[in-house]
């Protein structure tokens, strides 16, 4: 539900996904984190997320982010802190062999693990918050393995609706600490949009399932909607097409799962259309006429700024789809969901100001205030 806060924003408001990129600096902290006493590691961190704040407030953006920076990886950081999860599955992604971890045993229905992290965001600015979760879906979809996982969770399905508890549990607790956005992050649904990997063609070994969207989707939806239910908060779901070394696992228009998020109990849709195959300004014309769109108008894959006409030119035309007042702006994806992403922080700067320029821009031509 929109807030008194998030129903303030203008058309166009400008907001990023989540993750900004790691200075060098928080890189150290991050891999320091055994090595020091928790205060003194607390109070480094805090100095860090103050300034991942400021990087954002000072480019423009209208809602802001704690950038993600006390979390290694999107999901990774939820894993561990939830506890059941060990790096004993190999596959290959990208042509290299990894090790991985998937559930092994039952997570801890403990206290909420973000909590403190929101409060500290919702403190530190005036601005309108945003804090992203991780979906059941994804983490269901690579986190479940036949063989480790079924001592602890017989079906991937048990697996997710165990996982909609603890995230519901998460985002409740977000809301009370004061963050104005909770977003789930959910790569996975956009799997669906890939024919080519639907039918097994992929290099992420992972991903090589027997995928059924009349099934998988619905049930994706229900797990979500359990996350979200009865939130005093402003709801996105950011469906992208993954992001891995400025490459993307999955390719393909919106238009394969757009019409079928009639029963999804969020807010806003955030999705990708700034880098080559993703989505097409038309696929807007299947959002469902419940939902909002966060357009995604910046390229975070490729080093090189788009110009602020190109970012323009995007929203554009999806405001030639739909109402201007359905739509949002952001980057395509968050700027480096894992710490080793290759951005720097200084491209991600320069690429929010253009964003907020662009919207700017929006605002004036389609005359809304």
């Amino acid at each position: 539900m929109k807030t008194t806060r998030t129903a303030a924003l203008p058309p166009f408001y400008t907001h990023g996904i989540g993750s900004l990129p790691r200075p060098q600096a928080v890189l150290a902290l991050l891999q320091a984190r055994g090595q020091l006493l928790a205060d003194e590691y607390e109070a480094r961190m805090n100095d860090m997320v103050r300034f991942a704040i400021r990087v954002q407030e000072q480019a423009g953006m209208d809602v802001v982010s704690d950038g993600e920076w006390r979390r290694t990886h999107y999901i990774g950081e939820f894993l561990d802190r939830v506890g059941g999860f060990e790096n004993v599955r190999e596959f290959m992604h990208q042509g290299t062999l990894k090790r991985e971890q998937v559930v092994v045993r039952r997570m801890r229905s403990g206290e909420p693990v973000f909590a403190h992290d929101g409060s500290f965001l919702a403190q530190h600015t005036s601005r309108v918050t945003k804090f992203a979760l991780p979906s059941p879906f994804v983490i269901a979809i690579r986190f479940w393995h036949e063989r480790h996982s079924r001592e602890a969770y017989p079906t991937r399905q048990h697996f997710m609706e165990h996982l909609a508890e603890l995230l519901h549990a998460e985002a409740r607790a977000l809301v009370q600490a004061g963050v104005d956005i909770i977003q789930l992050d959910d790569p996975a649904l956009t799997y669906f949009c890939d024919m080519q990997l639907m039918k097994g063609e992929t290099h992420d070994e992972r991903l090589r399932l027997d995928w059924d969207i009349d099934t998988q989707l619905p049930a994706a939806v229900e797990a979500i909607n359990h996350v979200v239910a009865n939130l005093h908060a402003e709801v996105h779901l950011h469906c992208c097409h993954s992001v891995y070394k400025r490459m993307s696992d999955v390719r393909g228009d919106y238009k394969p799962i757009l019409p079928r998020f009639t029963s999804l109990h969020v807010d806003r849709l955030n999705l990708e259309f700034a880098y080559q195959g993703t989505g097409n300004a038309v696929d807007l014309l299947l959002l469902p006429s419940h939902l909002d769109v966060g357009m995604g108008v910046v390229d975070v894959r490729t080093e090189q700024p788009q110009t602020v006409e190109a970012i323009e030119a995007i929203g554009a035309a999806g405001a030639e789809v739909i109402d201007p007042a359905r739509i949002a702006l952001n980057p395509d994806c968050g700027f480096a969901p894992g710490s080793g992403e290759p951005p720097t922080i200084d491209e991600a700067f320069i690429k929010m100001q253009r964003l907020c320029e662009a919207a700017a821009r929006l605002r004036a031509r389609f005359a809304v205030p």
